[in-house]
């Protein structure tokens, strides 16, 4: 094994986990075995838990002021390690190394804004009355937890902890079992950046400690980010137990190609959605909706699509078993009569025969009942459905069950603009396929992709992540009685 036997990150310290049942790490770009990962249990997760209610009080109660400045100092050691990061990344993950890049930039940039929020939740004043004075002011909520995903080890993770840390909460992060290597980096980086011990910690595991997060009574919060079956359990089994729940799942984002869109600019970005991190990205391109003749487009879009080399400018899917998946969905594409026009089953890379890996892969000619149209394939797939006109496209993004985002390529603004009021989702782009919002605004979308009130990161996280405490007071008795004494 290249690294060391997995620990939790528990009070400061990595610890060892007492546990028979392990998993091995593997990296999909060539199926070489990274290190393994013991499954925590309950107990380890009080531990973790207990570590978090100690170092709460103390951490709730330093002045925001003081508490970001850990978080410029990690924001620092962020830049000071990125390309440190980005290949740790990029080995467990399988992304490109440029795209790892970009993940760790996004971290920086996530972080940066958590540094932003002294001055985005400084309450309000007001004098309500003669004498009487109204104030609000956010307050931690106190131990929180977060359920992270594998195809952002780094990004996902910082959606949530420099905002919930900085607003004075105490942090569990389960990692994916999958990718849990780049977590621990992150708190060794926490840990150098003057974090308080106990304040963040790490329990690796699997379901089992999903479910112990989302059961325990100490635990007042829970983000989760997945596919939307386990989403919605964990939406359930958190809320359940009285718990602040905000679970983000899966989707199947269209992009609306009109006649008129610039072939060019449209082609490259459509092929840069659908292929970009492997597919395995919630904002992906999965189904392009062609309205009316653009058979021109879609010619420059294979011709794109022959430029993403496996191996070199695309990366690998996660394990051998998405790959199988993803390759069942394109047969089964072909023997319900879809063409395919690009193919990129039975991909090697040659000198990483084991690697994981899925060609670019254009359909065209899909039905919207068949499966490649309606669910989340996570390959670097796109599925064509032709409609004649704007309303049957939006009918088909619209029938859709979720509800993340949507795109619409085009010159026309008015018919942008129709579409951006029509599309039923929470992200919307125009001539762009990866609509997702810089800080500080929110990433977040509709329907069968989100579970819970608010965003995940950007202003609307402040309100997840704290509570409003309201203080009426009144120093002057010769003020007289009102209505408000």
């Amino acid at each position: 094994m290249k690294y060391p036997r997995m620990q939790n990150f528990i009070n400061g310290r990595f610890t060892d986990i007492d546990s028979t049942r392990l998993l091995t790490i593997t990296s999909p770009t060539d199926g070489r075995e990274l290190a393994l990962m013991p499954c925590s249990t309950a107990a380890d997760l009080d531990a973790a838990v207990n570590a978090a209610k100690a170092a709460f009080p103390a951490w709730s109660q330093t002045p925001i002021k003081e508490r970001v400045q850990v978080f410029f100092r990690y924001k620092y050691l962020l830049e000071r390690d990125l390309q440190e990061l980005a290949e740790l990344v990029s080995e467990e993950n399988g992304k490109t190394l440029g795209e790892a890049i970009a993940e760790i930039e996004k971290c920086i940039e996530l972080t940066e804004f958590a540094t932003s929020l002294p001055q985005l939740v400084t309450g309000e004043i007001l004098e309500v009355s003669k004498g009487v004075e109204c104030r609000t002011e956010h307050v931690p909520l106190g131990v929180v937890a977060s359920i992270v995903p594998f195809n952002f080890p780094s990004m996902v993770p910082n959606w949530t902890i420099p905002n919930a840390l900085t607003l004075g909460n105490c942090m569990i992060i389960k990692p994916s079992e999958k990718v849990p290597l780049s977590l621990a980096r992150i708190a060794a980086l926490l840990k150098e950046a003057g974090l308080p011990d106990g304040v963040f910690n790490i329990v690796n595991g699997d379901s089992e400690i999903v479910n112990a997060i989302c059961d325990h009574p100490s635990i007042e919060a829970v983000s989760f980010v997945g596919s939307t079956k386990v989403a919605k359990l964990v939406y359930q089994r958190a809320t359940g137990q009285l718990k602040r729940c905000l679970a983000l799942g899966g989707a199947k984002n269209h992009l609306l190609v009109l006649p008129d869109a610039k072939p060019d600019m449209t082609a490259q970005n459509v092929v840069a959605s659908m292929s970009g991190c492997a597919g395995q990205r919630c904002m992906a391109a999965s189904a392009m909706v062609a309205v009316g003749q653009v058979d021109h487009i879609i010619d420059k879009i294979c011709a794109e699509a022959g430029k993403v080399i496996p191996g070199k400018n695309l990366g690998a899917v996660i394990n051998r078993e998405s790959k199988e998946k993803i390759e069942r969905y394109i047969t089964e594409a072909e023997q319900q009569g879809a063409r395919i026009l690009i193919d990129g089953r039975n991909t090697v890379v040659e000198g990483k025969e084991q690697g994981s890996y899925v060609g670019p892969t254009v359909i065209d000619y899909v039905k919207p009942d068949m499966a490649v149209a309606r669910e989340e394939i996570f390959g670097p797939v796109i599925s064509i459905l032709r409609t004649n006109t704007v309303d049957e496209a939006l009918a088909i993004e619209n029938a859709n069950p979720y509800g993340n985002a949507a795109a619409v390529y085009t010159q026309n603004g008015s018919l942008a603009r129709y579409i951006i009021e029509k599309a039923n989702a929470g992200m919307i782009g125009v001539n762009i396929g990866v609509p997702v919002p810089r800080e500080p605004f929110s990433f977040g979308g509709w329907n069968e992709s989100k579970f819970g009130v608010g965003d995940i990161t950007g202003k609307s996280s402040i309100e997840f992540w704290s509570k409003l405490k309201k203080t009426t007071t009144k120093w002057n008795p010769e003020a007289g009685i009102n209505w408000m004494s």
